[in-house]
This record gives structure tokens, C-alpha cells and sequence, in this order.
């Protein structure tokens, strides 16, 4: 039966891979190994198996010690590697700031899509234009009624600031939304942190209202590769919809807390939130 030393962490100071091929047999070796996990708390448990293996088989229980010493490595490397710089790479340079909201110029519509094409159409129509249109575009997309969009709007302008937590293998990475006009600027908050004002975002969320009479906003985001894919920029929009939409008492409140009363603000509250996202 193999012998687990998967708790026995403290014998891996014992094995050097250079010198291990020369006294692995080593009566000298074998004893400070055995006084090395005589002072691990889980010694007592495989105590009698290890006795067994040292004494029939020195070589083989070296052997398992070294196994351990590089799987603890390998567990070690991938703990403490690099961070993904694919993640903080929009940290590196700064951009120009943002302008006041009264003078920023929305995107129109007209310069991506050709307006003829939906002049004559229904909502319902238009809405298969505009995913047909975004299909194979590395963007993400929606169609918003006009009655929510209104919602969105106002909230926007009340709580022009926030930030979502986005899951990543490490845990989660805040990111920082900016709403100017009709636009919301995604920006990581590590980012913000170096650059402030002038940090590049990392998705960029335009709704068009061009076709508002048709009782739909058309919207369009456009994520930097680098440090999002597209489901995590489908993520940052669907959370963004869910705070701003208004239909949450206690994603509302946390807008609130964020953008009024800051010092009450609680970052664990939204992993919460997000946790205990319902469907329903």
C-alpha cells in the first residue's frame, strides 16, 4: 500500500536533488529524515509504516521523500507565480483624461451601422439586425427598452461611479465603471490606482439612442483583449445592468453606500452579491 507523506511538509528540507544520487543510502541521510518527521504533527499517524519502509527499503523511502519534495515545488511555483500580466497589462500607459460630462460627445450610431437599413423596421426586427450585425464581432451587444434604459440613464447620472468584482483564477479583480453621458468607461482598479483620470479602460459600454422612438436602445461594448475576454466583458455588463437597472433594493443601496456615504462601504458586499446572484 503506498504511504501518503502528503502532510509531512517538513522533511522537504531535507532533499537536495544534486546530492541526493550520491548518499542516498546513507545511514547519516536516513536518520535526519526520520528526526525531520518525527516533528511533524501527522509523524505518529504513519509512524509505523514508515518504520517498516525505512528499514526494508532506505532507498525507495528517500525516494518518496524526494517525489514530495517536487510536488511541493510544483504546488509552490503555481501559488507564487507571476500574475497574470494579461490582466494588469492596461496598468503600463495612460491615457487622456476624461472630459467633464457636459462635454463629452456620445458615439452615434450612423458611424457603424447604416441607419437605412432600420429606418422602416420594428423594434423586433431591428433587434435581429443588430445581433445578426455583432455575431462574429469580437464586441458584446444588446437591445434595451427604452423604459429600463431610462432607469439606467438616471441612475448613471446619480451614481456616475462604482466598482464590480470580476472572477478571476486568483479570486476576484475589482473593476471601476465611469459613466459620462451614455457611455460607461470599465477600467481596472489596480489601474486607476496608478493612472487615475488617465487610466485606459478595459471595456468601453456605449448605448446608442438614436432609435428611442422605436422604444429600443441599441448597446455596443468593445473590450480591450488584453486584459478581458468576452465572457468576462459580458460579466462587467450583465452586473452593470443588474446595479443600474434599479429593480435591486440592496444593489441600489450599495450604490448608494459607494457613491454617498464611501466610508460605509463594504468591497465584500458585492462578492456577496455576485455569489448570490438569482436567476428567479
Amino acid at each position: 500500500m503506498a504511504i501518503s507523506l502528503r502532510h509531512i511538509t517538513s522533511c522537504c528540507k531535507l532533499i537536495n536533488k544534486h546530492s541526493f544520487r550520491t548518499i542516498m543510502t546513507s545511514s547519516a541521510k536516513l536518520e535526519k529524515a526520520v528526526e525531520q518527521l518525527q516533528k511533524n504533527p501527522y509523524y505518529e499517524k504513519y509512524a509505523d509504516r514508515i518504520a517498516a519502509l525505512q528499514k526494508t527499503s532506505p532507498e525507495e523511502f528517500l525516494q518518496r521523500l524526494e517525489e514530495q519534495q517536487k510536488i511541493k515545488d510544483e504546488e509552490k511555483k503555481k501559488k507564487f507565480a507571476p500574475i497574470d500580466t494579461r490582466q494588469f497589462s492596461s496598468v503600463l500607459n495612460p491615457k487622456k483624461a476624461l472630459q467633464n460630462d457636459s462635454t463629452v460627445e456620445d458615439k452615434k450610431l450612423d458611424a457603424i451601422f447604416k441607419m437605412d437599413l432600420v429606418k422602416d423596421k420594428d423594434a423586433l426586427e431591428i433587434q435581429g439586425i443588430w445581433e445578426e450585425y455583432h455575431k462574429n464581432k469580437e464586441v458584446i451587444s444588446a437591445i434595451i427598452p427604452v423604459e429600463v434604459y431610462t432607469t439606467l440613464q438616471q441612475n448613471m447620472r446619480e451614481y456616475p461611479t462604482f466598482i464590480f468584482p470580476l472572477p478571476r483564477s486568483q479570486g476576484y479583480e475589482f473593476i471601476m465603471s465611469q459613466c459620462y453621458g451614455h457611455t460607461v468607461h470599465f477600467t481596472p482598479l489596480l489601474a486607476f490606482q496608478v493612472h487615475k483620470e488617465n487610466a485606459p479602460e478595459c471595456l468601453t459600454m456605449v448605448h446608442y439612442i438614436e432609435l428611442s422612438d422605436k422604444g429600443i436602445i441599441l448597446m455596443r461594448g468593445e473590450y480591450d483583449k488584453n486584459v478581458l475576454n468576452a465572457q468576462e466583458a459580458q460579466c462587467l455588463a450583465n452586473q452593470f445592468q443588474m446595479y443600474f437597472c434599479g429593480k435591486d433594493k440592496a444593489k441600489l443601496q450599495l450604490l448608494e453606500t459607494f457613491n454617498k456615504k464611501p466610508d460605509s462601504f463594504k468591497h465584500m458586499d458585492l462578492i456577496s452579491e455576485l455569489e448570490n446572484i438569482s436567476l428567479v
